[in-house]
């Protein structure tokens, strides 16, 4: 599960520590399905066109349950306090956001130990009001997680063909070291053969040697 919220954890790095001029800020869709009995991250940015305009933001979140049609508010959040309206998340919905402030460009919430019931679709509203030298301008930004609650964790496709390569990889070392001590073994016996067959020639001539000695040394009178 963590190795999941990785990515997007260090993209919200990236967008609060680069310096302004870069204009840091990107929406990241949020992570969708999650293990039984897990914390998750669930995701929500609303990045701004023009930095430099000053601005009040509010926060809030709805959920609908798998099967039904309306939607129960569970969050608000008006800097800098985050209210749990709902009973079904008391205890278990956490306001995440890298950067405190009053207009508040991420609005991710970890919900923490999730059961079934938390299937369903999650609203984030961003209630957004600009200070701007005319007079203040209001809009509002919102966004949908359709979200999975699975009975366990569902192992990532990169994972498994690694897992795959990597016992193809270790049945193919095994075989190749099986063709290299059979060489191996077949040239070391084909050597001792050899050196025993020198060995045997050796003390054949060397018979032969000595015999031919004793024949020349017999007088015939």
């Amino acid at each position: 599960m963590i190795s999941k919220m990785l990515p997007f954890l260090c993209f919200l790095l990236h967008i609060f520590y680069v310096p302004e001029c870069q204009g840091g800020c990107a929406e990241v869709d949020s992570m969708t399905e999650a293990p039984v009995g897990q914390t998750f991250l669930l995701g929500c940015i609303s990045c701004k066109r023009r930095e430099e305009v000053e601005a009040t933001t509010t926060v809030d979140w709805y959920f609908r349950p798998l099967g039904e049609e309306e939607y129960g508010h569970i969050l608000h959040y008006d800097f800098p306090t985050a209210t749990i309206t709902s009973d079904h998340f008391k205890y278990r919905l956490e306001w995440f956001a890298p950067v405190k402030t009053s207009d508040t460009l991420v609005a991710s919430l970890y919900l923490h130990n999730v059961t079934f019931n938390d299937t369903g679709t999650y609203r984030c509203t961003f209630d957004r009001i600009l200070h701007l030298p005319v007079g203040d301008e209001s809009f509002r930004i919102t966004k949908y997680i359709e979200f999975t609650v699975l009975p366990k964790a569902k192992r990532e496709k990169t994972a498994v063909i690694g897992e795959i390569m990597m016992y193809v990889l270790i049945v193919g070392l095994q075989l190749w070291l099986i063709v290299v001590l059979i060489y191996c073994y077949r040239k070391v016996s084909a050597e001792r053969e050899a050196y025993e067959a020198r060995q045997a020639l050796k003390a054949l001539k060397k018979q032969q040697a000595d015999l031919k000695d004793n024949c020349d040394g017999i007088n015939l009178e």
